[in-house]
This record gives structure tokens, C-alpha cells and sequence, in this order.
């Protein structure tokens, strides 16, 4: 745009300049063709000035347009260099505010870079992190193994020990039912006792009485070795 408004300003030029030099021009001829010794006579010296005169007015009247309409052109020119200045300084300012809007984004791309820098760094923290945790989750679950395993081997020593522990309490109870059979049976072997005591004292007398009867006399020595062996086993 302003490379065009230049050269229209310099065509304008150019046609004033050229309309100067054809006025010029045309005067050097009329005032040569005036002084110039000629045969013709002054009455047609006079037709051709007085044409040449109108030929003058109207070139004067046709400059005068001419100049006019080079004038008009050459406020259309400023008007548009005026409006060309206004949108000159339009893009300017739009081109500071771009600027500045591209270096606001410069910075916030170096402090996205530094972010992108920053969240790698916690990337790389996070990856040796999870390689930790899974070592010690493959070490715990070894541990959950052999924890697994002693549990199981804690579960059958518990029903071993249940196992064992029912066989005694049916041991116990059949030791105490032949605590109570023998308590019973020495209960049965006291009395039995008892009364072996009270027949040795009564042996003599049935000893004298066997003697002089006539009953067979094996009896009573069987019934004191009874006596005996129960007094013995008490």
C-alpha cells in the first residue's frame, strides 16, 4: 500500500510537471509566431492569435480541470495514505500486542519445559519407587508363603493336639471309670476283709466243733487262705 500510493503521487507529479511544460510551450509559440517576420497580413495574423488565444483559454481551461482533478486525486492520495497510516498503526500495535503475546508464550513454554522436566524427574521416582515396592512385595509374599505354610503346619499340630487331646480326655475318663471299679472292687475286698477277720475269730471255736464232728476237715484251712489273700491284696 505504500509503495502504491508513492507511485501515484509521483504520476501526479509527472502530469503537473507535463502540463507546465505544454503551457510553457504553447506561450513560446504564440510569442514566436507573433514577432516572427511573416507575409501574411494583420488581419490574418489577428484570426490565427485570436485562435490561438482561444486555443490558450481553453488549454488554461483544461490545465485548470486537469489541475483540479489532480488535486481531487491527490487528497484521495492523502486520505488514503491518512487511512493507510491509521491501519499502519493498527497492525503495529497489533504486531506489538502479538510480540508481546509471543513472548509471554516463550515463557510459559520454558516454564512448561521446566514442569515437563520437573514431572519426568517424578516420572523417573516413580518408576525406581514401583521397582522397590516390587521387591518387597515379592518378598512379602514369600513371607505370606512361609507364614502360609507354618499356618498349615500350626493347623495340623492343632488337630493333632485336639486329637490328642480327645484320646486323653477318653483315656481320663476310662481311668476314671477304673478308679471307680477299683475304688468299688476295694470297697467289695474291705468288706470281704471284714469278714475274714471276724471268722479268725471264730476259727478256734469252729475248729474245736469241726474236731468233734464229724464234717471234713479241709475246710477251714481253705477258708483262711481265702481270708488271707484278700487281707494281702488290701
Amino acid at each position: 500500500m505504500a509503495a502504491s500510493s508513492k507511485s501515484s503521487q509521483k504520476a501526479k507529479n509527472v502530469v503537473l510537471a507535463l502540463l507546465a511544460l505544454w503551457s510553457l510551450v504553447s506561450l513560446i509559440v504564440i510569442v514566436v509566431w507573433g514577432t516572427s517576420p511573416d507575409l501574411k497580413s494583420s488581419a490574418v495574423c489577428r484570426a490565427e492569435l485570436q485562435e490561438l488565444t482561444e486555443k490558450m483559454e481553453g488549454a488554461k481551461v483544461v490545465s485548470g480541470k486537469n489541475k483540479e482533478a489532480l488535486e481531487e486525486l491527490l487528497e484521495e492520495a492523502r486520505q488514503d495514505q491518512d487511512r493507510q497510516r491509521v491501519q499502519n498503526l493498527l497492525l503495529l500495535g497489533r504486531l506489538n500486542a502479538t510480540n508481546v503475546t509471543l513472548e509471554e508464550s516463550r515463557q510459559e513454554n520454558a516454564v512448561l519445559n521446566g514442569n515437563i522436566s520437573v514431572l519426568l524427574e517424578g516420572v523417573e521416582q516413580l518408576r525406581q519407587t514401583e521397582v522397590n515396592l516390587t521387591a518387597q512385595i515379592a518378598l512379602q509374599e514369600e513371607h505370606m508363603e512361609a507364614l502360609q505354610q507354618n499356618l498349615t503346619e500350626a493347623g495340623h499340630l492343632t488337630e493333632s493336639c485336639s486329637n490328642n487331646r480327645a484320646a486323653a480326655e477318653s483315656q481320663k475318663l476310662a481311668a476314671q471309670s477304673q478308679t471307680r471299679a477299683c475304688e468299688s472292687r476295694q470297697e467289695y475286698l474291705h468288706k470281704q476283709l471284714l469278714k475274714c477277720k471276724d471268722v479268725d475269730s471264730e476259727a478256734p471255736q469252729e475248729t474245736q466243733q469241726q474236731d468233734s464232728s464229724s464234717s471234713s476237715p479241709l475246710a477251714a484251712p481253705l477258708f483262711l487262705l481265702v481270708c488271707s489273700a484278700l487281707h494281702l491284696m488290701t
